[in-house]
């Protein structure tokens, strides 16, 4: 029911209750001749023609933003049917519809997070085993090195004219003619041997359907179509399964990029073990050579003292010397001697403390 409807059917129901209202005045009237008992019926008869008044302004306001909503839904109605039946003429050339495919491709690409010319590469030419120059949508390329061939022109004329069709009977026609033509198709894709073309190469062939729905119509027709697919070596992929195909190929990349990673700190940390012998090396020898270097100091000292330096104290007890002779002191340090690796819980390897520890404590002052 419109508004419009509405609108009347109150106003048929306010003027029936109008007439009401009227016979039951005059039915008083015959009765009551005095016009002073009148007087509250007069002003509800006054009051409900302002209510009618006002229902009939509303109503016709109503009808004119109701006539005026449906001149524009009528509008928009036929911009709609021309737009889709341009769009319908444009998906029956061949190479709109190719393109539109590839565009349909490229996204699935990008959302499964494969990089261009890293991953994949959009439309090379090669040449297969029979000498034919052929030229994918796509080509993906695996970790292990091998490459996926992806075609997206993909027929599907029979597709829209079913959808189109209104009797049952021409519907099933061309749905089944919509499943010969991908058939067809499939036929022709395996004849050009994309494979050959891009060694290594996966031993099939992808072919890309834009939509799910042109594949579950032809399905219908024809349900053996993917085994027969795979007897030729075309793999059918919807958006959706293609999604879930790619995006394992990046989870490969993925993993190998990280395995490679992983291969290179290993060799940094060979080399860096290696470095670390050499200067473990050469600290060892150091601290041999100051360790026989203290020793030799300290047994010149003695012997300066013993054999120099008692002599020397002779000039100071005769008061020839203005000062007396300097006294060199041994050095008591120990050289920290490089220990073997402990265990990472042991207290031998975290807060043990040498005889270089003490030494150097002593000599800035500090203890603890």
């Amino acid at each position: 029911m419109d508004a419009a409807s509405l609108l009347l059917g109150l106003l048929l129901g306010a003027l029936l209750a109008t007439a009401v209202t009227l016979g039951v005045v005059a039915l008083l009237g015959r009765r009551r001749p005095a016009d002073d008992g009148l007087e509250p019926v007069h002003e509800s008869l006054d009051h409900l023609h302002r209510l009618l008044a006002g229902m009939e302004r509303a109503r016709a306001t109503a009808h004119g933003e109701l006539r005026e909503q449906m001149g524009t839904v009528g509008t928009t109605s036929a911009q709609l049917k021309h737009e889709t039946a341009a769009l319908v003429t444009a998906l029956r050339t061949p190479h709109v519809r190719g393109r539109w495919g590839e565009v349909q491709l490229r996204r699935v690409v990008e959302v499964a997070g494969l990089l261009e010319h890293c991953d994949f590469v959009e439309q090379p030419s090669g040449t297969n085993d029979e000498g034919a120059g052929v030229r994918p949508d796509l080509v993906v390329t695996l970790a292990d090195g091998r490459q996926v061939v992806v075609d997206a022109k993909v027929p599907f004329t029979g597709y829209i004219e079913a959808v189109q069709a209104d009797d049952r009977d021409v519907r099933a026609q061309r749905i089944t003619m919509h499943a010969r033509q991908l058939r067809t198709h499939i036929d022709q894709l395996s004849a050009r041997h994309y494979p050959t073309a891009f060694r290594p190469a996966a031993p099939f062939t992808v072919l890309f359907v834009p939509s799910d729905g042109f594949l579950t119509t032809a399905l219908e027709a024809e349900p053996g179509l993917l085994e027969y697919g795979f007897s030729r070596d075309v793999v059918l992929a919807t958006p959706s399964t293609l999604l879930a195909l790619l995006r394992t190929v990046a989870y490969s990349w993925r993993q190998e990029r990280l395995a490679r990673d992983a291969d290179q700190v290993l060799e940094v940390g060979r080399k860096l073990h290696a470095r670390l012998s050499t200067l473990s090396g050469h600290l060892t020898r150091l601290g041999s050579a100051l360790s026989t270097t203290l020793t030799r100091y300290n047994e010149t000292v003695g012997s300066y003292e013993r054999s120099v330096l008692t002599a020397a104290r002779r000039f100071d007890d005769l008061g020839v010397a203005e000062a007396p002779v300097p006294e060199p002191q041994e050095v008591e340090a120990t050289v920290r001697t490089l220990r073997p690796a402990e265990a990472p819980d042991s207290p031998e390897t975290y807060g043990a403390v040498t005889p270089f520890d003490v030494a150097e404590r002593e000599r800035d002052g500090t203890s603890g």
